[in-house]
């Protein structure tokens, strides 16, 4: 299969001012409707921008005549609804008063599963599993399949409840049966799971089925008709790929390597309707580009399906009929490359109609039905999912995320790069507060990403962007060396680099801003949560001259204390193998680790400070915290601490949301205000 030629198309770059529907039809429930505010309104208040989603997560039944989704609202608890595309009744087939519906997915045309959450309690407070349960769109035959409580519970032909430590694979398999396809932990450490097995679950009667595969197993590809195809293993430092051979269904290894590091020389992602994998790999490229790989004769052939020359790509392939129509992928914002034509055809159609926005269309997994789901988004537009009938051409409003939220009261993101101070180009995201003029530069907040070896953000509506702009701060957002998806020579560059070249390239962009008239250079912070909240306090630490004050939450303090925690969830093989790889040898390189942890150069730490941590943190434990504020508060008068007790590794209630970010409101308020001008002689 050959690539149309050309890239996809990128995300618009417009002010939303409405949403032009033209003479479509627009069906939108009173829980959907947008808040009337005018466009002289003071600034949202804090609350608002963390609120939980007022719709979320709409899914397309297999043959197209369901629209599944998330409802809820200001103080109620998320439920489960199915809208009929025919008569367009929406009808609730799951609502608890002490849960709230996490995941969920179709079974087949007539059946879906689901699981479950508590989004009112923090995690100190978290006193169940997720469960899974199944129900008919119409609310009937409910069962529970996966029993909820954290307890060790038999399977038997009463209940017929797998354990709670039963998780739903994310991976869809055919959608044609009862079945779906679960996993369950194959070995439990103090770290957590460790390695599972796979089961093949009937979501009517309940009964279960292990699947042969390999041990250790991380990773199962489907194919097309929901028969195991592929799996990855990993042990300690080594990883492999197995494939199941379809003439004598033995499994037999093809590939073999590092886990840690760049020997992985493919990662698989989906089997295609020939039984060619899909993998991702860099064949003497930089970039990563999708293949077809035949594992028969170990072969990875060229061309690429999509390889480009600047961005790695992370493809979810979308199917119909068992063919590949398309493949969606982060370029600066989230966009499909069409392979089909007419899907092709109606994605220009949809872009005509909704030009403010980046739009992704889902169709039916089988069958002729004209429904496409589409999710339309932009920098000021939260999530917005219609239905559009191709046989018709309706477009119809189902309902979107944050519907107070106004877009043309939002700020304009862009997807910028930048020098740092040794050529490397630093992809970023600029986002500049509403009415910002040109020779009058606002104050910037650089904003980091965790991690750190991950894609920090995307062309999207960000809530914690979108409130410091509102604020009138200047965001910037950038994709240090050491993150992923821009090539592995960008991705390598931050090896080892913790509080080094890494921090560097903060200080280079906030140099940058300033330099061209984006941001006032006399007033910067720094802020991040985790590595971000490292950073922060890395930027005191080096940058003092760059950085006015810096807010960090859930921030490692110390290097050396992330290698001792035996109190951490950090896997002990990741410790071994991977961090002294990606960040530096505990016993060899402490030294240098020392010189490069904020709680060790403390004393250097003078400027404002907001931090915060969570009491159950896991992740980065409190004691990260807690010795860093002990060791400042002794010589810095600006430092501010706050604990959030039932909190773990960020914040997961709104209201602790907006507690924090009217804490940093007010401390970025106090400490990049504008410089007094001096007493005149």
């Amino acid at each position: 299969m050959n690539a149309p030629a050309g890239p996809p198309q990128a995300a618009r770059r417009h002010f939303l001012q409405g949403l032009g529907l033209g003479a479509s039809t627009c069906w939108l429930p009173a829980w959907a409707q947008p808040a009337a505010t005018e466009a002289t309104a003071p600034p949202l208040p804090v609350a608002q921008f963390f609120q939980r989603p007022a719709f979320s997560g709409a899914e397309l039944s297999p043959n197209g005549q369901r629209v599944a989704l998330r409802v809820g609202a200001v103080g109620q608890r998320d439920r489960l609804a199915v809208l009929d595309t025919t008569t367009m009744q929406l009808q609730l087939v799951a609502a608890y008063k002490d849960a709230d519906v996490r995941r969920f997915r179709w079974v087949n045309d007539q059946r879906l599963v689901y699981d479950l959450a508590d989004f009112q309690v923090a995690a100190a407070d978290t006193a169940f599993a997720p469960g899974l349960f199944a129900v008919n769109a119409d609310g009937s035959s409910l069962r529970s399949l996966v029993h909820r409580e954290y307890v060790a519970h038999r399977y038997d032909d009463h209940r017929r409840e797998l354990p709670w430590n039963t998780f739903l694979l994310n991976q869809t398999g055919p959608q044609n049966s009862d079945h779906v396809f679960v996993v369950q932990p194959d070995a439990v450490t103090d770290k957590g799971f460790d390695y599972y097995r796979l089961l093949k679950l009937n979501t009517v009667s309940g009964l279960a089925e292990e699947l042969d595969a390999p041990k250790q197993a991380f990773q199962w590809l489907l194919d097309a008709n929901g028969e195991l195809r592929a799996v990855f293993t990993a042990r300690e430092q080594r990883a492999a790929i197995h494939w199941r051979n379809p003439a004598d269904g033995r499994w037999r290894q093809i590939r073999e390597f590092e886990r840690y590091g760049t020997d992985a020389e493919f990662t698989m992602h989906a089997v295609a309707p020939d039984g060619r994998l899909y993998v991702t790999a860099r064949p003497g490229t930089d970039t990563q580009g999708v293949y077809l790989f035949t594992p028969a004769t170990d072969q990875l052939e060229q061309p690429a399906v999509l390889a480009l020359p600047q961005f790695d790509i992370d493809p979810e392939f979308i199917e119909r009929n068992q063919r590949v129509l398309g493949l969606r992928h982060t370029l600066d914002a989230r966009v499909t490359q069409w392979f089909d034509d007419t899907l092709r055809q109606q994605q220009a159609e949809i872009d005509r109609r909704l030009p403010a926005t980046a739009n992704l269309l889902t169709p039916p997994r089988r069958g002729d039905s004209p429904n496409l789901l589409v999710r339309a988004f932009a920098d000021v537009q939260p999530d917005l999912y219609l239905l559009y009938n191709s046989s018709t051409r309706k477009l119809v409003r189902l309902g979107t995320e944050q519907p107070h939220i106004v877009p043309a009261r939002m700020a304009r993101a862009d997807f910028v790069r930048y020098p740092a101070r040794d050529g490397l180009e630093i992809p970023a995201y600029l986002t500049l507060p509403p009415g910002a003029k040109a020779g009058s530069p606002p104050p910037l907040v650089v904003m980091v990403h965790g991690g750190p070896w991950v894609r920090g953000a995307e062309w999207e509506w960000q809530p914690e962007v979108q409130f410091l702009a509102s604020r009138g701060y200047a965001v910037l957002q950038p994709e240090f060396r050491g993150s992923t998806g821009f090539g592995l020579k960008h991705f390598t560059a931050g090896w080892r680099q913790w509080g080094r070249a890494m921090q560097d390239d903060l200080a280079d962009g906030a140099r940058w801003a300033a330099a061209a008239g984006h941001a006032d250079p006399q007033r910067v912070a720094v802020l991040g949560a985790s590595y971000g909240g490292y950073a922060a306090l890395m930027g005191l630490v080096r940058q003092a001259d760059v950085f006015r004050c810096a807010v960090a939450w859930a921030g490692v303090s110390d290097l050396l204390l992330l290698f001792d925690a035996r109190w951490s969830d950090m896997s002990n093989a990741f410790k071994r193998h991977g961090m002294p790889k990606l960040i530096g040898d505990r016993e060899a390189d402490a030294a240098l680790l020392a010189e490069h942890s904020p709680l060790q150069q403390a004393a250097r730490i003078r400027a404002p400070l907001l931090l915060g941590h969570g009491r159950v943190d896991r992740r980065v434990p409190i004691e990260h915290g807690r010795r860093l504020r002990d060791a400042v508060q002794k010589h810095n008068p600006g430092l501010e601490w706050v604990e959030y007790e039932k909190e773990g590794h960020g914040w997961a209630l709104p209201e602790t949301q907006a507690d924090w970010w009217g804490r940093v409101e007010t401390f970025l308020a106090r400490h990049l205000a504008p410089a007094k001008a001096p007493p005149k002689a």
